[in-house]
């Protein structure tokens, strides 16, 4: 990897930085100005700035640090020292001009910091799909495979490589072919299953769990994988004190026609060309507090973001943490399967 990878302008748009940290996959970038190093750039000085509602149009110059933590060439010898002081994951090295001529990497010395997140782990695998038939007539929606692992066993091998071992399945399409495939997997990590009756939405079914769950605990839909540091999500929830955070991705969308504003008397007042708006969505991942799960009624349908809804009117702290769009994985539409199929296939080369 070439030094010049981390360089952005300063003038360029906070959009074009996520793409380029998506891109390096090294969570920090670094402006020079006139050869010589003069902020740093990483995805916590994005994820603060959109938290603060910054604008989304930003450019890096507003949100960047101008205060980059560095270490001259001579003193190299000292750099993994230096990051593991200061918490960081990569550093980069001036010359005695102060010019960026390399950037050490916390892992390039094998020296690693084992992230640890042994949650619980509620997984929604009671759908329908109907969005993938004719896929979900033959299987259900957590055992249809993106390459050699279905969907559901993608996401628990993730998060059991964090230190999760404890898997709770709320079933009901086809639960039977859920819980014979997981029941034949030779693992040290435990699944339990909550069998629905009757479909009791993406946050009714909940309720099944009560007496079961007493700690702060992780609620994924079973289509998606999230590429992002889960104990960092973990612990920006405890850290905002909240009931329940909600993962958010960042989407562009670009519209393919031309967008014509109309006016009250019928003529044109405004006409944009394949425009294309950026917002966040929700991604179906969130870090939940038991007591959403103790104060559910028993068997009500209901979905997740009316239980986020209700506890938002009582007062009680619901936050978001951001994502970037590439670190969303959603596989509830053929082609977007596709894309997933793809992805984890190069992710694996």
């Amino acid at each position: 990897m070439d030094v010049k990878e981390f360089l952005i302008d300063e003038n360029v748009s906070m959009l074009d930085a996520m793409a380029l940290l998506d891109k390096v996959a090294k969570k920090v970038l670094f402006v020079k100005r006139e050869g010589r190093l003069v902020a740093s750039l990483t995805d916590g000085d994005i994820r603060r700035w959109i938290l603060n509602k910054g604008d989304l149009d930003a450019k890096v110059s507003e949100l960047a640090n101008y205060n980059p933590k560095y270490i001259y060439e001579k003193d190299k010898k000292n750099a993994h020292n230096l990051m593991r002081e200061l918490s960081i994951e990569a550093l980069p090295i001036l010359s005695k001009e102060e010019e960026l001529v390399s950037v050490v990497l916390w892992n390039d010395d094998e020296i690693t910091v084992k992230k640890e997140l042994p949650v619980p782990v509620v997984m929604m695998a009671g759908g329908f799909g109907t969005r993938l038939y004719p896929y979900t007539r033959i299987l259900p929606k957590p055992l249809i495979p993106i390459g050699d692992l279905p969907i559901a066993e993608h996401i628990i091998s993730r998060f059991h490589s964090m230190g999760s071992k404890e898997f709770h399945l709320i079933v009901n399409h086809k639960k039977n072919m859920i819980k014979a495939y997981f029941n034949e997997i030779d693992s040290d990590y435990k699944v339990y299953y909550a069998d629905e009756d009757e479909p009791l939405g993406t946050g009714g079914g909940l309720s099944l769990l009560k007496g079961k769950i007493d700690s702060t605990f992780v609620l994924t839909n079973c289509d998606i994988l999230i590429e992002e540091d889960y104990e960092k999500i973990y612990e920006y929830h405890k850290k905002e004190n909240n009931l329940v955070t909600m993962v958010c991705s960042l989407k562009n969308v670009k519209i393919p026609y031309g967008v014509i504003e109309i006016g009250d008397q019928g003529e044109i007042e405004a006409m944009k060309e394949k425009p294309e708006f950026s917002f966040f969505t929700n991604t179906g991942m969130y870090i939940v507090e038991p007591k959403v799960i103790e104060e559910l009624e028993d068997n009500q349908e209901i979905g997740f973001p009316d239980i986020i809804e209700k506890y938002q009117k009582a007062g009680e702290k619901v936050g978001v943490f951001p994502i970037s769009e590439n670190s969303w994985l959603d596989m509830g539409q053929l082609d977007e399967m596709e894309k997933m199929r793809k992805r984890l296939e190069r992710n694996e080369a």
